[in-house]
């Protein structure tokens, strides 16, 4: 049974992806700080796998608690590294902070992993390193543009440290998911997305006005030049992507890596409107939401969606759900968690 550590484990994308990795074999570790999740997350794996996972809550920025960590686990596969601060809007406002702790962070694994001999690495890419993209749909191989954010720019500068990394390091295997806007939640309704701090991604803002939690839902802008005005984003739901993180790890435990670096876009491959996103989770769950349009918010890209043909040649990936299971799972996670909370 190979080891591996999950770094953000206790976060939306990390906790999706335990769960689908012990359901493959794997023994796993979290990392997680709790900066914007919860370790009763735990409780959730827990339920669905019969399996509990240990939480390090350490600061991955802080080396020698992350040493130490690494230390105590000498036997490591390979890492999943998700831990990162991840707000858009934010990362505009507070640029340096982002630096700081998504850099840093990714800097200490990759030291803790060479001194420890851990030979797999997958870092969590974005769809917000293409920038304003000039080609839709995006493939590998799509120039980077500017980076819209400082967020983006986290994962452009992070992108190039592992390449540059894997110079240094020739027996390390690399691969980077640049996923697009994961959503959803696990069938069972006992994971889904649960931010500590206010959501700001699409999908849970919907669920939160839906249930009463927020007012409204702000569209950020409708003069955008699209079908209907507003952003297109390409929605993967959130066990498709975990999905693809335990088949890339395969991929590199079973030696098919071809190159020190891979990159893989892992989407649906097809762009939905916030607006169509929006008319989706009406129709799916019968429930009226109420929105209203605003301007356009800073760091915004216009449009993204993905071509994932390289994920489904060499890792036999491909996405099984779409826009109506997101919004459905992710309804009845919203239900669970919003009654969990007024029982307490």
């Amino acid at each position: 049974m190979h080891k591996i550590l999950v770094t953000g484990g206790c976060g939306y994308i990390g906790s999706h992806t335990i769960v689908d990795l012990i359901d493959h074999g794997f023994e796993v570790i979290s990392a997680d700080n709790l900066s914007n999740s919860s370790e009763a997350v735990l409780d959730g794996i827990e339920a669905i796998t019969g399996r509990r996972v240990h939480n390090y809550a350490i600061d991955l920025c802080d080396l020698a608690a992350t040493e130490a960590m690494f230390k105590a686990h000498d036997d490591l596969a390979g890492v999943i590294h998700f831990a990162a601060l991840k707000h858009v809007g934010e990362s505009v406002e507070q640029p340096l902070r982002y630096f700081r702790n998504n850099l840093n962070s990714l800097i200490n694994v990759l030291d803790c992993m060479v001194r420890y001999d851990v030979p797999n690495f997958i870092f969590s890419s974005s769809c917000s390193v293409y920038g304003n993209a000039s080609e839709l749909p995006v493939t590998e191989k799509t120039p980077l543009e500017e980076a819209e954010s400082p967020y983006a720019r986290t994962k452009q500068m992070g992108e190039q440290m592992v390449h540059d990394f894997s110079h240094r390091h020739p027996g390390q295997n690399n691969i980077l998911l640049r996923y697009f806007n994961p959503a959803g939640a696990h069938e069972s309704a006992k994971i889904g997305e649960s931010p500590t701090t206010p959501a700001s991604n699409l999908v849970p803002v919907i669920t939160e006005a839906a249930i009463g939690k927020r007012k409204a839902l702000m569209v950020f802008g409708d003069d955008y030049n699209t079908r209907d005005g507003s952003c297109i984003r390409d929605y993967i739901h959130v066990m498709d992507l975990a999905n693809a993180h335990t088949k890339a790890l395969q991929h590199l435990i079973a030696g098919k890596q071809e190159a020190p670096v891979s990159v893989f876009n892992l989407g649906i491959g097809e762009g939905v409107t916030v607006l169509e996103a929006v008319n989706a989770f009406m129709k799916v769950t019968g429930e009226k939401l109420p929105y209203h349009i605003g301007p356009r918010r800073p760091g915004d890209v216009v449009a993204i969606y993905a071509n994932y043909k390289k994920a489904a040649d060499q890792l036999g990936w491909a996405p099984k759900r779409d826009v109506n299971d997101i919004m459905r799972t992710a309804w009845n996670w919203e239900k669970v968690r919003s009654q969990a909370k007024e029982e307490v």
